[in-house]
């Protein structure tokens, strides 16, 4: 280690002893010694009550801003001498003293009403219920106004993932007291890239596990515990979709018309209508108040979501106070977690305490309590590989310049085309949907939230993943921005997914300094840096999919969404290409049939090539930042 890594090792130890041992002499804060509780049935515009506790701070002779959260997930305990361990985002707030307001939205738990997933806004649909998440949000904001003593006016909300989508709804048509927002890995579009579907291509695991604890679990032992748990009957995730088979089972055998939404899915395999009314982005104009927009870089849930809203709101609200933070976390791993590391991978420091300390409890300060000052910059984003944050005037940094990373014979990767090569030079590999590539060398029935950062040796070693890579680096590559995948491609079948992983190969002699000891060898580890999915037959259009013509090379692009990542010198660049990606991503029987109302019998193997000629040559689009920067 040279001295100056050294230096930079002890800098960031000390600071971890610093922070730590600060926590360790705060006092233990008991949110009953110094909050009051009070339980309400507020009443919405057409007469339906939601469930709704308040917390006021027991001490009086001030007043309070108003935090609020609504969800579907509980807003328990429901007793009323029982008090949560935490009110608020983190426990600053609490200390610092805020009037708060949890709520459970319509039709869950204790609140009336009927629960619909996503439910559109009633600007898109021609039903007669004029109500839906934005009008519940600003009839309870004037409800608290009108109810609740003690408060300044100003009202601030958040929420992570399904509430945070509900704190994108309040950000429409807002209530004029609300003065501060902060949607947290909010799913946006649910067919596009978000928690059901990547690009159209159906996510199984994910979908399946969700709809069925919250709609259709068997009884067991630990369903008793406040959350119905569905029985797999086997620890291994893969086995059970590979018995599965077709997801025209999972009606038949398991959920036997008890979830509405799953069948909904089934009948609508295209962007249409319905996918359309679900979208955020159409709706997010007049977004006049702050917004502090939060996403995890490993977030395989939603991040597309919560960065396509930042991007939508720049572009329809130019005016707007917007603040894009993304950290290196799984889904919702800033709010309770020290963000030190994820899986095998370390980030040198307590990157989630440094987010809920330095940016989001000040932002709310700031626009709630005038006291303080805004978080600095536009862009707050942490660089993994060099483990630094870094502040931008806007995102992706000005300074990102597109290049070209291209496919080369004998696996390599290069900046540089393909030369002096025939018009068909291509790689080739069967893809069997009955033996597909797994996610994740892990055995386990639910997908875990490290897959998105783990070793990929498993697939790179298998038949049906074409890899390439480069040499090892002789300098720092910094990439900032969107990934695209810009693909040739020809296939024996009339239909194909394509899973592109871009991965950061670690050094053979790279020390093992995993979290979880020398158990981990990092020598020679492949982290995933970012991958996606593509359905062939979306290509063109979500709307209006087209099968392939066999054998005839085909152009299929997509994005792999936006990374902040360095590659660092002595480090290799690894792109890793497949068809399957099991059970994350439900098999494509590879014939242009309805995949959700598919027989076993229209699944079938089929040959892929992927060109790499100097006319059809598949690459990466990399923003890359100047070096030195």
């Amino acid at each position: 280690m040279d001295p100056k890594s050294r230096w930079g090792w002890w800098l960031c130890v000390w600071v971890a002893w610093c922070v730590s041992s600060k926590a360790a002499e705060q006092p233990v804060f008991e949110i009953k010694e110094h909050y009051t509780k009070s339980q309400h049935m507020v009443p919405m515009r057409d007469g339906t009550k939601l469930f709704t506790t308040v917390y006021r701070p027991i001490e009086k002779g001030r007043s309070y801003p108003v935090m609020l959260f609504r969800t579907p997930y509980s807003t328990g305990p429901y007793e009323p001498e029982q008090f949560p361990k935490r009110l608020g985002p983190s426990l600053e707030f609490a200390r610092e003293g805020y009037l708060f307001v949890y709520q459970d939205v319509r039709g869950k738990f204790r609140s009336e009403g009927t629960f619909v997933v996503m439910k559109p806004l009633r600007a898109q649909t021609t039903s007669d219920d004029q109500t839906d998440e934005s009008t519940d949000t600003y009839d309870t904001i004037e409800w608290i106004l009108r109810h609740v003593p003690g408060h300044n006016g100003r009202v601030g909300q958040w929420g992570i993932s399904y509430p945070g989508w509900q704190t994108v709804m309040g950000m429409i048509d807002a209530h004029p007291a609300l003065r501060a927002s902060s949607p947290q890995a909010s799913p946006a579009d649910m067919f596009i890239g978000d928690d059901f579907h990547h690009n159209g291509a159906f996510r199984l695991m994910y979908t399946f596990h969700w709809l069925a604890r919250n709609a259709a679990a068997r009884s067991g032992p630990r369903a008793s515990r406040g959350r119905a748990v569905f029985e797999y009957g086997t620890p291994d995730s893969y086995q059970f979709f590979l018995d599965l088979g077709p997801v025209a089972n999972v009606n038949r055998r398991y959920f036997k018309n008890r979830v509405p939404t799953w069948n909904e899915y089934m009948e609508h395999p295209n962007y249409d209508e319905y996918w359309r009314q679900r979208d955020a982005l159409r709706d997010l104009k007049g977004i006049k108040h702050p917004v502090l927009h939060v996403a995890g870089w490993f977030d395989a849930e939603d991040f597309y979501g919560p960065m396509s809203i930042y991007y939508t709101v720049e572009e329809e609200n130019p005016e707007n106070q917007s603040t894009l933070v993304v950290g290196p976390w799984r889904h919702g791993g800033w709010a309770a977690e020290t963000g030190e590391s994820l899986g095998d991978i370390r980030f040198g420091a307590r990157t989630s305490e440094y987010f809920r300390q330095q940016i989001e409890f000040p932002f709310f300060q700031y626009h709630l309590k005038d006291q303080g000052a805004p978080p600095k910059g536009e862009a707050i984003v942490f660089e993994t590989g060099a483990n630094q944050w870094r502040s931008y005037d806007q995102w992706p940094p000005e300074s990102a310049q597109e290049v070209n990373l291209y496919f080369q014979a004998n696996g390599q990767l290069s900046f540089s085309g393909p030369q002096k090569t025939t018009p068909d030079a291509n790689d080739t590999f069967i893809s069997d949907p009955r033996k597909p590539v797994p996610f994740s060398a892990a055995i386990r029935n639910t997908q875990g939230h490290t897959w998105m950062v783990e070793d990929q040796r498993f697939a790179s070693r298998r038949n049906d993943v074409l890899v390439y890579q480069t040499g090892p680096l002789q300098h720092d590559v910094v990439i900032a921005g969107p990934i695209i995948a810009s693909l040739q491609v020809a296939v024996t079948g009339t239909d194909a997914d394509w899973i592109v992983k871009l991965i950061d190969v670690y050094p053979s002699d790279a020390p093992d300094d995993s979290p979880r000891g020398k158990q981990v060898r990092m020598g020679g580890y492949q982290m995933l840096v970012a991958g996606e999915v593509m359905r062939s037959r979306f290509r063109n259009s979500f709307e209006d999919p087209q099968p392939l013509v066999p054998a005839e090379v085909t152009a299929v692009e997509f994005d792999l969404r936006d990374k902040y990542h360095c590659f660092l010198k002595g480090h290799r660049i690894m792109v890793q290409v497949q068809s399957t990606w099991f059970p994350v991503i439900g098999r494509n029987p590879q014939r242009f049939v309805d995949t959700y109302h598919a027989s076993a019998e229209d699944f079938q193997a089929a040959t892929h090539q992927v060109f790499r000629s100097a006319q059809h040559a598949s690459h990466l689009k990399l923003h890359v930042l100047p070096a030195g920067e």
